[in-house]
């Protein structure tokens, strides 16, 4: 792909304006060709879900095991993933709202067992 990316802009370097000329005579009826831009948005876009689905599944295990750790994570990755614009802005928010939680357990476990760790005997 990168290969692909560099021939084109080659070529493009080296286009003179008899070349636009009769490439615009030749295809003016022809459909604007897609520009290799086009590829990294899709793969910033499917970046961007993927940080929102996996934000959502941190913070909702961070609610039961190592809250201090996946806490934070879960909210770093849920704001990238609205930062990208991702396609599921309400699972990032959901993880957004779950990283919040489990530092919300952790004070809690802190200041009622003194602990970092759940206390289920009693």
């Amino acid at each position: 792909m990168t290969l692909t990316l560099i021939d084109r802009a080659r070529r493009t370097d080296h286009v003179t304006d008899k070349d636009v000329s009769d490439k615009d005579t030749a295809d003016a009826g022809a459909a604007p060709e897609k520009t290799p831009d086009s590829a990294p948005r899709r793969a910033t876009g499917r970046e961007a879900d993927g940080l929102a689905v996996a934000s959502f599944v941190l913070g909702l295990v961070g609610l039961l095991v190592f809250n201090l750790l996946l806490g934070p994570t879960a909210i770093v990755m849920a704001l990238l993933a609205l930062a990208r614009r991702t396609r599921r802005p309400g699972r990032a928010r959901l993880g957004l709202a779950l990283g919040v939680a489990d530092l919300v357990v952790l004070a809690v476990l802190v200041t009622v067992n003194g602990t970092v760790a759940w206390d289920l005997a009693g």
